[in-house]
């Protein structure tokens, strides 16, 4: 009898480990090799083994299981618990989401944490009204401009396919005169092979990660601006987590964000090595012209964007320029 007994009182014991455990769901948009993906997944495994494997989350990289646009709305409908977002998708629902994609407000690594700084205690009440939280914020490298041919100044942008992903990338190619068309990462490599895509800003690692180097031979260094993507959590989700599984879930958040800032970094440096080396041009500085024309698109998107964002708008730009 002694065996039997042992027997069930495991079977009883490992019933309860698989109740106690919590599985989450995390969609992310980019490839699984990006260093955001790998900076998720770092994220995911200092969960699981600071609380034990009591909470489990699992990483859905490359759009697998909700396109970039989606997933906000997954996380706050409880599709999925947590997942990471490009916050200037959102600027149309809300201006301060897009605050870290008006061209050359903040334009160094060091002015975009200071942005997030300013830009963090706005998101954490919107995104308590929304029923969520975020748990921490990541940049981009800073954004240049891919296309085809030499450029000396905006106006040769005119006319040219020109990828947009967000509101913000859109209006660019509006005020340099260029073709905006709608694609999302997962899609880009497809659009630039087929030639519906022959521009668009971004990083030197988005660059590399879509094989643009195939398509598109110039990168115009810009440092435009360095767009951030954000972990955001299901409010409900975290608050059925017990206290030390909550105080996990946060340690691991704040490892990420200082990790995924230097992932970033490294990045930046080590992505444009490698668009160099399959043969692509980095201009860096760009010609004084285009410089200049950025510029003025920035100040215009600027102006744009703080009538629409109205005085929280202001504020948040006074409180960055402080």
């Amino acid at each position: 009898m002694q065996p039997v007994r042992a027997l069930a009182a495991a079977a009883l014991l490992a019933a309860g480990v698989a109740h106690a455990q919590v599985k989450w769901d995390l969609p992310a948009a980019y490839p699984a090799t990006n260093f955001h993906s790998v900076n998720l997944q770092q994220f995911a495994d200092d969960v699981d083994r600071a609380t034990g494997g009591k909470l489990k989350i699992t990483v859905h990289a490359n759009a697998s299981l909700f396109k970039a646009p989606e997933i906000k709305r997954a996380v706050q409908g409880g599709q999925a618990q947590i997942g990471e977002i490009l916050l200037v998708n959102f600027q149309n629902e809300w201006p301060i989401f897009g605050a870290d994609g008006i061209p050359f407000l903040a334009t160094s690594y060091d002015d975009a944490m200071k942005l997030w700084r300013v830009q963090k205690p706005m998101l954490d009440k919107k995104l308590a009204e929304q029923g969520m939280m975020v748990l921490y914020a990541v940049p981009w490298p800073p954004q240049g401009i891919y296309v085809k041919k030499p450029i000396s100044s905006a106006a040769d942008l005119k006319g040219v396919k020109w990828r947009a992903y967000s509101p913000a990338t859109a209006r660019i190619a509006e005020l340099v005169g260029a073709q905006p068309v709608t694609v999302q990462a997962a899609e880009l490599s497809q659009a630039m092979a087929t030639g519906v895509v022959e521009s668009y800003m971004s990083s030197g690692a988005t660059g590399f990660d879509t094989k643009t180097y195939e398509h598109i031979k110039y990168w115009y260094d810009t440092q435009a601006w360095l767009p951030k993507n954000a972990v955001i959590v299901n409010r409900r989700a975290f608050d059925a987590l017990d206290k030390p599984t909550q105080d996990a879930l946060l340690k691991a958040a704040a490892d990420a964000e200082v990790r995924g800032l230097e992932a970033s970094k490294r990045a930046n440096t080590e992505s444009l090595d490698k668009l160099r080396a399959n043969g692509m041009t980095i201009v860096s500085p760009p010609p004084a012209q285009l410089t200049a024309d950025m510029k003025k698109v920035g100040e215009t998107m600027l102006k744009e964007w703080l009538d629409k964002a109205g005085p929280e708008g202001q504020q948040l730009v006074d409180a960055f320029r402080k």
